[in-house]
């Protein structure tokens, strides 16, 4: 089976994931304060490399504040995984959890199962990023099927700072069908 991705410049859809308190998450709901939103999809936490790359989007938040950006990350993890990875975490944006199969699909993410159980109990997300504009619209989308490749972060944060210069005009890019 061939899965959907999503296209840039569509509405991203109107997915919703728990937090640790089970308040609902909106993937696509910015505050009025940061009109875009960064949303990362990480493996869970059985992934060192997804502790790390969160840690590190950290350290861009106040940038991507100033940009007008809030960050939300999420997984396919139960409450009680999140709640044990959170220990491990120094981030200071929402994380959810419980993202199903179908979401996963949804989003035209890779999914996969646990190597073991010692890995993880369920099958999961494997990396995805997608940047919501102020219309709601999917602006940039990087999604990949394995935790080595994700976006560096250095060059993404610049790159949302061009796009939303308006002395650029920079159009969504990779929109022709």
């Amino acid at each position: 089976m061939f899965s959907q991705k999503l296209h840039p410049g569509d509405d991203f859809p109107q997915l919703v994931a728990l937090t640790g308190d089970d308040q609902p998450l909106e993937l696509a709901d910015p505050s009025r304060e940061t009109p875009w939103r960064l949303i990362v999809v990480y493996r869970g936490r059985h992934c060192p490399l997804c502790t790390k790359y969160l840690n590190q989007v950290e350290t861009y938040r106040e940038r991507l504040l100033e940009l007008g950006v809030d960050i939300i990350a999420v997984s396919g993890d139960s409450k009680e995984q999140l709640a044990e990875h959170s220990s491990r975490l120094e981030v200071n944006f929402p994380l959810g959890y419980g993202l199903n199969i179908a979401q996963m699909q949804h989003l035209g993410l890779y999914v996969s199962h646990p190597r073991s159980e010692q890995e993880t109990d369920h099958p999961f997300a494997e990396p995805g990023l997608f940047v919501v504009n102020q219309d709601g619209n999917l602006h940039v989308v990087d999604i990949s099927n394995n935790p080595f490749v994700r976006p560096e972060l250095e060059a993404l944060v610049n790159g949302i700072a061009w796009i939303k210069n308006p002395d650029n005009h920079y159009p969504i890019r990779g929109t022709f069908r």
